[in-house]
């Protein structure tokens, strides 16, 4: 059960979502949009006051996020061409399913059908029937970080969720998977750009 309202004070706006979780947390999207997840009873002065305690922190990322961007607006990159997006495919539908079959026993589990596609939104997906999905502009990224995208889904087929007990299980294979995932967050928004609008 999720409940979802808009929500402005006198220093942001923010989008809180209330579900059956036990805890609260905030989230800064790469378009700049806050994004508050609480727990469905939570009083509305707790978390205000949760907000007002990371207030300097939320609205100095949002900044940060929010300069990114217009650089990035400013000085675009141009995308890929036909020809580069297939070459790229070429090769990601062979390095992705090598690094796929490396990590697979080291996360303990099985899967399907491996899939590489390009898109704007996504680096991977995880089936409920063990299919995986993989974003080829991942070759474009540090090669630990195609392996953080390739153990994060491998994770999916214990756990279909982000839960406490999914990204146990992310940290178990990959210590460091938080400077990673950080990566990902403040870099992967420009190499989605590499994939023309159609």
């Amino acid at each position: 059960m999720h409940r979802v309202r808009m929500i402005r004070t006198r220093t942001m706006e923010y989008e809180l979502i209330r579900s059956r979780r036990k805890s609260i947390s905030v989230e800064i999207k790469q378009d700049g949009r806050i994004i508050v997840r609480a727990p469905l009873r939570l009083p509305k002065r707790e978390i205000e006051r949760f907000l007002l305690e990371k207030q300097d922190w939320i609205l100095s990322h949002r900044a940060r996020i929010l300069q990114r961007n217009a650089e990035q607006a400013a000085h675009p990159i141009p995308a890929l061409t036909d020809a580069q997006l297939r070459d790229l495919k070429r090769r990601a539908s062979v390095v992705i399913p090598e690094r796929v079959q490396y990590f697979a026993p080291l996360v303990g589990v099985d899967y399907r059908r491996i899939t590489i596609r390009s898109q704007k939104t996504r680096w991977g997906s995880c089936s409920s029937s063990g299919n995986l999905n993989y974003n080829c502009l991942l070759l474009l990224a540090p090669p630990e970080v195609l392996d953080y995208v390739v153990v994060h889904e491998l994770c999916h087929r214990k756990e279909m969720n982000h839960s406490p007990r999914f990204w146990a299980e992310v940290g178990r294979v990959l210590p460091d998977y938080k400077k990673r995932n950080k990566w990902l967050k403040e870099n992967g928004s420009r190499l989605m750009l590499l994939i023309r609008s159609t």
